[in-house]
């Protein structure tokens, strides 16, 4: 039974179609990567599946027993200290103090966040350091399905594996599902199941393609032959680097 049913989703904004006739299934503990050309719809679909934003047209069926999010941005609470700011959703759920603060240090540990830089502010820390704490704050509530809206975009190559890494064992560990939205095909190929490529002006789903074994699994020679191979040889992918500035995300 899928955790998460996108049917016949479609959406507009200013009497404009962004979205149209979007059918999507996520199965249980399934990492499923969404791409597409910049412009065709991903954010705005995501939105959609994980509850922010109401579609104009169709059904969103979940069956998680709980879900968070990472956004591209980790939208910290600038006066709070990395601990309560993994904690925050915990306090909204009327979680006690002394177990919000041994959760939200668990939830540290979890992306491999220093002890001793948990009561720093955001402004104290590094790019990587705050979307670490994003990353603790939704796995501190103990979700079975993470929204991914492009976390990783404004890192540099190596501190983007170093997440990609975190997110792969996390998942791996706790057995949860994931939507993952990013424009990134070797970051699609290393850390998702399956590829669901959305059509250049968002009609539905273009295509899709399983990726063989599992994420963390496979050796960097193989996920750059991949994306060669789907970049050069599979039409499904021809479009995936075009722009459309005139589109939504």
């Amino acid at each position: 039974m899928s955790v998460l049913s996108l049917s016949h989703i479609g959406h507009a904004y200013f009497g404009r179609t962004v979205l149209d006739r979007i059918d999507l299934d996520v199965e249980p503990g399934e990492m499923v990567a969404l791409v597409g050309p910049s412009g065709c719809g991903k954010s705005t679909l995501i939105h959609i599946a994980a509850g922010i934003v109401e579609p104009l047209r169709g059904t969103v069926a979940a069956g998680y027993r709980r879900h968070a999010m990472v956004f591209q941005e980790p939208r910290l609470l600038p006066w709070a200290t990395a601990r309560d700011n993994i904690a925050y959703p915990l306090r909204l759920a009327g979680i006690r103090a002394r177990e919000r603060r041994a959760r939200a240090g668990a939830a540290a540990r979890r992306v491999a966040f220093d002890a001793v830089d948990l009561d720093k502010y955001p402004a104290e820390l590094s790019g990587g350091m705050r979307q670490r704490v994003a990353i603790a704050r939704a796995l501190g509530v103990d979700p079975d399905f993470i929204f991914f809206d492009e976390p990783f975009t404004a890192l540099d190559a190596a501190l983007k594996r170093r997440m990609q890494d975190l997110v792969i064992d996390a998942a791996r560990n706790a057995r949860f599902a994931a939507l993952f939205v990013t424009h990134d095909l070797m970051e699609a190929v290393r850390i998702a199941h399956r590829i669901v490529v959305l059509d250049v002006a968002g009609k539905g789903i273009a295509g899709q393609r399983m990726l063989p074994g599992e994420p963390g699994t496979r050796e960097d020679s193989d996920v750059f032959a991949a994306v060669q191979a789907f970049l050069k040889r599979d039409p499904l992918f021809r479009h995936i680097h075009d722009v459309n500035e005139r589109r939504v995300a």
